[in-house]
């Protein structure tokens, strides 16, 4: 039975001391580090987060949403080096006071081959990661050249954090293997609970007693001395996501959707910032995001942005936090002010390429959310810099003072529905529903279109429903993306003062901006109420055969999920509900439903010109919709319909765009 001396206990002990103070040093740094961020940290909440945060970490469930091959290799790494904690105590355990970690029960047997298996799954999957990264040079792995990066990454620090940690797995977990199998062969005969370590085993069968148990005792000290060693390096390596992406799940905020944004204190007279130009300014959970993040480029992948060759990579920006905070540790612990985020984690052009789409958030396997770190950075160019887009200036304007980013007369905002003869709220009060036309629809003449057509929609059904007519303003979606929050307060605030006094419930509108800002973000200023968007109520109103539509269309129909209906807000089945009800050919693209392609004009960038890249969003988005052989493009956005008809126009290639309202008003049957 294995058992360690007496000297190599006392010299264990010592080196084990040594290793935790310079380990527990370099955790209490990232502690403070990221303590120094805003919000309450740890949350107070966590103890409701426990089974969900432990759920997302073990079965690393975001992490099956794309790359299967990777992320089948990842899990045998990931779920072996988890349990490879049980096993480095077993093995102290053992060597200290020689018997058998768990005893030879069915508990112990179960253990062992567990250990067994899983050792060879990590050996497996590490080198599979090894020649993935520094043998066949994937391209996931890699960032574009015009994405700002910290010089030490650009010059290899990832790939050879990447290699010092492979190597310390692979010479961890296979000298401990190694170990078994020593100990096995000095036994004499093989153990059926540990399959791999036994016909390993074999291999020493021409080795003396005293060489085995030389061999034994070598592992054993190579296999945990390794981890002694690494443990002051841990807090530094890309490795510490391991514990990190747990604790991130367990703390990151709590939202009503997945692009919520936090609200601004603007009484606070006491506060002197808004947003965030330096790191420590960013939110804690944001700051932690840097060490969670596992630098696999997923997000990336994902960017409407990246890959239409902007600036912008979401994983560029949390690889250079990292980075950032790794060579300034010491200063950032004691409290020192960081340099500006705009030096070194991102550029001003990448800055502004985010379209807000959440794409990012969606897909990363440990629960980062890069996207709201820009908006940050982007309130406080705004807000505090003053240095924004100047295309920008005449949306706010417009907000500010028309109430909408057009910049077009208040007193015209229901010009548009002249000949409609639509009840506004002072004329029907005792409506049912509220019907929040939206910007677009008054002041945009292609989205008008959208709009009388769900006029007639609503007529046809018997739908009890008022607007707000002139009283309605901007909800201020693209100005809070845009990171002028003080201009989304003032809309908010006011448009909410209208809708109490009306005492509005439930509202339905054909903008998915519109519809997430009412029913998510005004909550965050005293606003409660139910929003739904056209294509939910319409998809309710066919169910009960309060109206009926036959074919709109001529050819396959293909739908494009705006982001801020799929991705955002979950409503996936409505549209295509509808959609069924007026078109029996309805074709998906590739990218559909929460994992959708943005249109290109979120984020504000409606009211911008798009930055420097490789191709319009819009165009990139379009050309997947054409591929499918749809002749017609369903949207359920305004702006989806004005960025898509664009690229449709360019193209010329007669697929025509039209909004899901649209086609549904087009095939309506008379019921009469």
């Amino acid at each position: 039975m294995f058992q360690l001396s007496i000297i190599e206990m006392i010299l264990f002990v010592l080196a084990a001391v040594v290793s935790l103070y310079y380990g527990y040093q370099g955790f209490r740094r990232i502690w403070q580090i990221i303590n120094r961020g805003q919000g309450d940290f740890p949350p107070h909440d966590m103890g409701s987060r426990v089974g969900e945060a432990l759920s997302d970490w073990a079965l690393l469930k975001p992490t099956w949403d794309t790359r299967f091959v990777s992320s089948f290799f990842h899990a045998m790494v990931a779920w072996g080096f988890i349990f490879y904690f049980l096993v480095n105590l077993g093995d102290i355990v053992e060597g200290f006071f020689g018997v058998h970690f768990l005893g030879q029960g069915l508990v112990g047997n179960l253990f062992r081959l567990l250990a067994d298996l899983l050792s060879v799954a990590v050996i497996v999957g590490m080198i599979y990661f090894l020649l993935r990264r520094f043998v066949f040079h994937s391209k996931d792995l890699e960032i574009r050249d015009n994405v700002k990066l910290m010089e030490k990454v650009r010059q290899g620090a990832v790939r050879r954090d990447s290699l010092i940690v492979g190597v310390f797995i692979i010479l961890h977990v296979g000298f401990r293997f190694l170990g078994v199998s020593f100990g096995l062969a000095m036994e004499g005969m093989g153990d059926s609970w540990q399959p791999f370590a036994s016909a390993a085993s074999s291999l020493w069968s021409g080795f003396n007693d005293s060489t085995l148990t030389l061999l034994q005792h070598l592992s054993w000290w190579i296999a945990l001395g390794l981890i002694l060693a690494f443990i002051p390096y841990f807090p530094r390596s890309k490795h510490v996501h391991l514990i990190m992406s747990g604790f991130n799940f367990l703390t990151h905020p709590r939202r009503s959707s997945l692009g919520e944004l936090e609200p601004m204190d603007f009484e606070d007279e006491e506060i002197e910032q808004f947003g965030a130009a330096r790191l420590e300014q960013l939110p804690s959970t944001h700051i932690l995001d840097a060490y969670a993040c596992i630098m696999c480029n997923r997000c990336q992948d994902e960017c409407p942005a990246y890959l239409t060759g902007k600036e912008l990579s979401p994983s560029a920006l949390e690889i250079n936090k990292r980075y950032y905070i790794n060579a300034h540790v010491n200063e950032l612990a004691a409290g020192d002010d960081s340099e500006q985020l705009l030096t070194y984690a991102i550029s001003d052009s990448a800055l502004w390429a985010c379209t807000a789409c959440g794409a990012c958030i969606e897909i990363c396997p440990v629960g980062n959310e890069p996207m709201f770190d820009i908006m940050h950075i982007r309130r406080n160019q705004v807000l505090m810099e003053s240095q924004f887009p100047h295309e920008l200036q005449q949306a706010f304007r417009g907000m500010e003072r028309s109430g909408n980013p057009w910049n077009l007369a208040r007193g015209d905002r229901m010009a548009w529905a002249s000949d409609l003869d639509i009840p506004t709220v002072e004329d029907n009060p005792e409506f049912d529903i509220l019907w929040w036309v939206g910007c677009a629809p008054a002041y945009d003449m292609r989205a008008q279109k959208t709009a009388r057509a769900f006029v007639a929609i609503l007529k046809a059904a018997g739908v009890n429903f008022a607007v707000l007519g002139e009283m309605e303003n901007c909800t201020g979606d693209s100005a809070r993306r845009s990171g002028n929050e003080a201009l989304f307060w003032e809309l908010a605030l006011s448009n909410i003062e209208v809708l109490d006094e009306f005492d509005v419930s439930r509202i339905v509108t054909t903008c998915p901006h519109c519809m997430h800002v009412l029913g998510k973000e005004y909550h965050q200023y005293g606003g409660q109420y139910d929003v739904i968007h056209s294509t939910q109520l319409i998809a309710d109103l066919m169910l009960e055969g309060k109206i009926q539509s036959g074919p709109a269309s001529s050819g396959p129909v293909t739908f494009h999920d705006p982001c801020y209906l799929g991705r955002q807000n979950d409503i996936l089945d409505p549209p295509r509900q509808v959609l069924q009800g007026v078109s029996g050919d309805l074709v998906e693209m590739k990218r559909q439903g929460r994992q959708s392609f943005c249109c290109g004009a979120g984020g504000a960038q409606m009211w911008k010109e798009e930055e420097p890249g490789q191709k319009a969003v819009n165009e990139s988005r379009y050309e997947e919709a054409a591929a499918t052989g749809a002749k017609t493009i369903a949207v359920g956005c305004p702006f989806c319909l004005t960025m898509l008809t664009d690229a449709s126009k360019q193209a010329d290639q007669g697929i025509e765009v039209k909004d899901v309202v649209e086609l549904v008003a087009e095939g309506l049957v008379d019921r009469g």
